[in-house]
């Protein structure tokens, strides 16, 4: 038996178990259509397989799995959007969807939250990428090893991305 194979499988199992949820609220987090979140599940499954393959510990397994699933992620995105140009927005873009009329103001919590993830959605890749990561609980190097970004560039994009959101969602409270 070929012991790379052997060695790939049990470090997969080992990611799977450990990121399997994180991987599932990325894949939610990618995309709102609740059976394309469940493939793209699947996808970053199949894709973290593979890449244990070539892993050579050159970052931690978190690390991976993370870069790994934000990968395929912005893959789907991108293909998504080949599909539906227009539909995306950049940070500069994101105060103008977030102070958007709010017709769920009297509904409470739950709401914010689809309203949260909403724009979320709406974001460029590399934008959604950054947050989803940041909801995650990665600190800005953590975030940079899987985007390729400087710690300073992250730390920047999540500061802007803070502010935007809690700017609407304090117009959201004060206009109950």
């Amino acid at each position: 038996m070929d012991t790379t194979f052997t060695t790939q499988d049990a470090a997969y199992r080992s990611a799977a178990t450990q990121y399997g949820a994180a991987i599932e609220r990325l894949a939610r987090g990618y995309e709102a259509d609740p059976d394309l979140a469940r493939d793209l599940v699947q996808d970053i499954h199949a894709a973290l397989w593979r890449s244990f393959a070539y892993f050579e510990g050159q970052c931690s397994v978190r690390s991976w799995v993370y870069r790994i699933g934000h990968n395929v992620g912005v893959s789907h995105i991108q293909a998504s959007r080949r599909a539906r140009p227009g539909a995306l927005a950049d940070l500069d873009e994101l105060d103008a969807l977030a102070a958007s009329d709010d017709p769920e103001r009297e509904v409470g919590e739950a709401r914010a939250a689809d309203r949260l993830m909403a724009t979320i959605h709406r974001l460029k890749p590399a934008d959604r990428q950054v947050m989803l990561l940041y909801l995650e609980d990665l600190t800005a190097g953590e975030i940079g090893e899987v985007t390729g970004l400087s710690a300073g560039a992250v730390a920047t994009r999540i500061s802007r991305l803070k502010a935007l959101l809690a700017e609407a969602f304090q117009t959201e409270e004060t206009d109950r």
